[in-house]
């Protein structure tokens, strides 16, 4: 008999299927939008920074967003080696199949590259999850782990069940086996977004990491609960409202956009988002419009209440309203 791993359909995941359904169908509106590499630029930093930060990184997107650019970031060696691994993994996500076991194992040796001698393969030790108690969960023993995998992935090759679904089940099975002797969790929330976005390319926009990044103690608390019930019910309920916040968030930006704000107004404020301190010349150079137009495009945004300067030359902006 072929492997099923235990959960339960509940009538909270039926009504959160339906309501991410219909939020990431009102997102089609950004389809024809100039905004949309925008947008996928950064949701790429916002996911890779909230994936790090989960596993205690002190990298902010500030200086993600200098790593992806290729410039020079200060830091601990290690957090800038996990950078690294992370930015070069989200870049293939185009290219990888979420079916294939050997494209996990590719994967997981471009995350960790820079940190393990033995990336890319599964552990030969046995190891304990740790947790605010001690061990709160004893991974299976390390001789179990081709099979383990090996079943996991012929069920999400050969499952029916609903993507959201599939996606939330494959994330909280691949923490329990723990497959790897380290980047275990970013490489369940990769695979969790690999599987998403290959039900629905939109979800290159929906940084679902930085939303779980927000609500850490409680992703950690749910697995928990899941390994001692023994089923995934509670961690695909929990995965599910965290991709509907995420959903409604980048719907706020959306909204703002096909209403008030034209697109290098958009473009201004994302910037700012990631950079408060941002100068008007690097804006300038970002957008692609002069500094004058940088400026005006500032006062308008300030008139419209969006946006406030606070501390004057030496300051930094502060935004107003949801973007």
């Amino acid at each position: 008999m072929n492997y099923a791993p235990p959960f339960k359909i509940t009538t909270k995941i039926i009504d959160l299927i339906s309501k991410i359904s219909l939020n990431i169908g009102k997102l089609e509106v950004i389809d024809s939008s100039s905004t949309l590499p925008l947008l996928r630029k950064v949701n790429q930093i916002r996911t890779i920074t909230g994936t790090l930060q989960i596993e205690g990184s002190s990298l902010d997107e500030e200086r993600i967003t200098a790593l992806i650019e290729g410039k020079r970031v200060l830091g601990k060696v290690d957090e800038i080696a996990e950078a690294n691994g992370a930015i070069a993994l989200y870049k293939q996500i185009d290219n990888l199949n979420y079916k294939d076991e050997q494209e996990l194992l590719k994967s997981h040796k471009v995350l960790m590259d820079e940190l393990l001698k033995n990336a890319g393969t599964y552990r030969t030790k046995d190891v304990g999850v740790g947790g605010e108690g001690g061990v709160v969960h004893v991974a299976p023993p390390n001789g179990h782990i081709p099979k383990l995998m090996s079943d996991l992935f012929d069920w999400l090759s050969t499952t029916d069940e609903h993507p959201l679904i599939v996606s939330s089940v494959f994330h909280y099975e691949f923490e329990f086996i723990h497959p790897f002797i380290d980047g275990n969790g970013r490489m369940g929330r990769f695979w969790q977004s690999l599987i998403l976005y290959n039900w629905n390319n939109y979800f290159s926009v929906i940084p679902i990491e930085s939303i779980i990044r927000d609500k850490q103690q409680e992703y950690y608390n749910v697995l928990e609960e899941c390994g001692s019930s023994g089923e995934s019910t509670l961690f695909i309920e929990f995965a599910l409202q965290s991709i509907l916040e995420a959903i409604d968030k980048v719907g706020n930006r959306v909204s703002n956009k096909v209403g008030n704000l034209t697109d290098n107004q958009q473009m201004i404020l994302e910037q700012i988002q990631l950079n408060n301190k941002i100068s008007a010349s690097k804006l300038s150079d970002i957008v692609g419009i002069s500094k004058r137009k940088i400026e005006e495009n500032l006062a308008k945004l300030k008139e419209q209440g969006i946006l406030q300067r606070v501390g004057g030359t030496r300051g930094y902006w502060e935004l107003l309203a949801v973007i």
